[in-house]
């Protein structure tokens, strides 16, 4: 039974939806993230450390109290950025390193910490279909959901006694999604338009699922992507 969860980017969207949901059921939330929710800052069983995971030099020094002894059932790596949608002609390096510092990077300095200072029993990475789909316009985004799908393959291995896996949640209504759909030419970039066409959940419905997809994750064997949308 998870009592404990760590979720990472809890400001808005599915991060916020996820800590909302197993607070209401009485379970521990450890929050990391640069804003706290309003609503959210009288939960009892919420315990709130600001930090910005794209200073990841800070992030083991800023961590190390709450991580240091702690226990978690479940960590959810979920904080990320979209980048720009343009072709990759005309994304410098800059602009990918970016989106690669908090989308991989800060997740890799934050496994090392849990590694080496707490118990975790499950950690999940949210990861995104445009890891494999390649689709035009997508590249900073999709290196960096492919680049987070082999991190943790990679820790799998390493780390035998923790459980791993990246998931595509689906298409869910975030400011990620939100920006996409006002702002990106869907006649540039079909994968805009399937997108606008396709099935957006909200943040609430998408994490309600979730709670229940994390642990299904756990008969799959550690390491795997999978896909919501395309698990039996």
């Amino acid at each position: 039974m998870v009592q404990s969860v760590l979720i990472t980017g809890i400001g808005s969207g599915l991060g916020k939806a996820l800590a909302e949901a197993y607070l209401a059921r009485g379970i521990r939330v450890y929050a990391i993230g640069r804003i706290c929710p309003r609503l959210l800052q009288e939960e009892e069983h919420l315990h709130f450390f600001h930090c910005d995971l794209k200073r990841t030099d800070e992030i083991k020094e800023k961590l190390l109290p709450m991580i240091r002894g702690n226990r978690f059932d479940l960590v959810i790596l979920n904080a990320g950025i979209l980048g720009g949608i343009k072709p990759l002609t005309q994304t410098d390096i800059e602009e990918i390193e970016e989106v690669m510092r908090l989308n991989v990077w800060a997740n890799k300095e934050l496994i090392d910490l849990i590694a080496q200072e707490a118990e975790a029993k499950q950690i999940v990475g949210i990861s995104s279909g445009t890891a494999v789909n390649g689709s035009k316009g997508w590249g900073a985004y999709s290196l960096s959901k492919s680049a987070l799908n082999m991190l943790l393959k990679v820790y799998a291995k390493e780390l035998p006694h923790i459980h791993f896996s990246t998931l595509a949640p689906g298409v869910i209504h975030t400011p990620m999604v939100r920006h996409i759909i006002e702002e990106v030419d869907e006649e540039e970039y079909p994968s805009a338009k399937r997108l606008k066409e396709g099935v957006i959940q909200s943040s609430k419905e998408a994490a309600e699922k979730l709670l229940v997809t994390f642990q299904r994750l756990l008969e799959y064997e550690s390491g795997s992507f999978l896909d919501v949308r395309t698990m039996s």
